[in-house]
């Protein structure tokens, strides 16, 4: 029987991780688990309800909010207590605040018990900030992506734009919230984004994603047949 492995890709937002670890999975026939997407789900929660500032401050409705928030992955969509939110956690506004949710300790640890252990069996492609250094730092493959904050921008421009041709919204202005999600993704104290020692740099700035998932697809055939 053919070995499986955990790849654990890692990068900034907008550098292409989703996209590039959907497609991988799908072509080695693995689960793909987007944990960003869990993430956005909590924070689209506390947006809805208006409570993501109070949360910041208040760890007793911190606790309850976390024991009531149930969030779940099937396929291509995402649950949030019984709804499909696949759609609604992409927003620019999620976006946004999605690193002030993701910081929050409790929510942490909910979520990376719930990642550990759909990536227990193996064949699994995971993405997100700290899948290679907290959740899976024995995984056989990492990959750290990255591109240029502009570039990054660009492709939030093009995937917003896409889905609202009348969206009131400057490159400028994606690049410095690209730039600020950035920072509190690298300096917020619990499990920052950073590149695991044993990762392989890829910077996908002139790269396709075609080009993306080949290059780690290679990668993957060789740690599968070693």
């Amino acid at each position: 029987m053919k070995k499986k492995i955990v790849i654990a890709i890692d990068g900034p937002a907008a550098s292409g991780k989703s996209t590039t670890a959907k497609l991988l999975a799908k072509k080695l026939g693995y689960v793909y688990i987007d944990t960003g997407a869990m993430y956005r789900a909590f924070t689209l929660k506390a947006l809805t309800e208006n409570i993501l500032e109070q949360l910041l401050v208040d760890e007793s409705l911190l606790r309850q909010f976390v024991e009531t928030t149930d969030v779940r992955l099937t396929d291509a969509q995402v649950w949030l207590d019984g709804c499909d939110v696949t759609a609604q956690i992409r927003s620019n506004e999620v976006s946004k605040m999605v690193s002030k949710i993701s910081a929050l300790k409790a929510v942490r640890e909910k979520l990376s018990a719930i990642q550990k252990k759909l990536g227990e069996a193996k064949g699994v492609v995971m993405d997100g900030r700290d899948i290679g250094t907290a959740i899976f730092p024995n995984a056989e493959l990492k990959i750290y992506m990255m591109a240029s904050a502009r570039e990054r921008a660009k492709r939030r421009y093009a995937e917003l734009k896409s889905k609202n041709s009348a969206l009131d919204v400057s490159l400028d202005a994606l690049e410095a919230e690209i730039k600020q999600r950035d920072e509190e993704d690298m300096n917020r104290s619990v499990s920052p984004l950073r590149k695991a020692d044993d990762a392989i740099v890829l910077d996908t700035s002139s790269l396709t994603i075609e080009e993306q998932v080949e290059r780690i697809y290679e990668l993957a055939l060789e740690k599968i047949h070693s």
